[in-house]
């Protein structure tokens, strides 16, 4: 597999210039378009992804190992299907919709100021994790472990206590009906 290290893509539409498939590292991709393509078994590692749209992108097999996705579109990816062997991923300033964490290892991982709605985080492990700032929108939280994750800025999310390991995880007190929604209480 070939190697590509300290390059900046930027301005770039994959969907009609291929990236060639390999492993990059310390790489940034700079407003490029990567939507529909097929990243089957690419390596991205230490690598920025910065105002990209990355929408219904074949990321199966992808290793992603810290990456950072800065203001991008991601609509309908799959990391449940990367090499989630030490898969550490940051989102900030996202749209990250109709997208499935289902069963990933995801500890200690940071979603700033993003739309996460519709996202299945199933099954996942989101142990000392941040959502600061997201909106949750109908995203799927079921036998999930959120021990320790930090929701007190984050909105629209509902969990279910009695499914889910929520110990010492953090929330305002202006999203509780998040936690208690099931049970239909009116809160004021």
């Amino acid at each position: 597999m070939e190697i590509f290290e300290n390059i900046v893509f930027e301005n770039l539409d994959f969907r009609t210039e291929l990236l060639k498939r390999g492993e990059y590292e310390n790489s940034t991709f700079n407003k490029c378009i990567f939507s529909g393509c097929d990243l089957n078994s690419f390596k991205f590692i230490n690598c920025i992804f910065q105002d990209c749209d990355l929408s219904l992108v074949n990321i199966h097999k992808v290793v992603l190992r810290d990456v950072k996705f800065k203001d991008c579109k991601m609509v309908g990816l799959k990391f449940d299907t990367t090499d989630n062997f030490g898969i550490s991923i940051s989102i900030e300033n996202c749209t990250l919709t109709y997208s499935s964490f289902y069963k990933l290892k995801l500890k200690s991982m940071i979603f700033l100021n993003s739309k996460l709605n519709e996202v299945d985080f199933t099954e996942s492990d989101l142990t000392n994790s941040i959502f600061n700032n997201c909106d949750l929108s109908n995203s799927i939280f079921s036998s999930t472990n959120l021990e320790k994750v930090d929701f007190t800025n984050s909105f629209n999310y509902s969990i279910d206590p009695e499914k889910n390991k929520v110990k010492k995880s953090k929330h305002s007190r202006n999203n509780l009906s998040g936690l208690l929604e099931k049970y239909n209480l009116i809160i004021d």
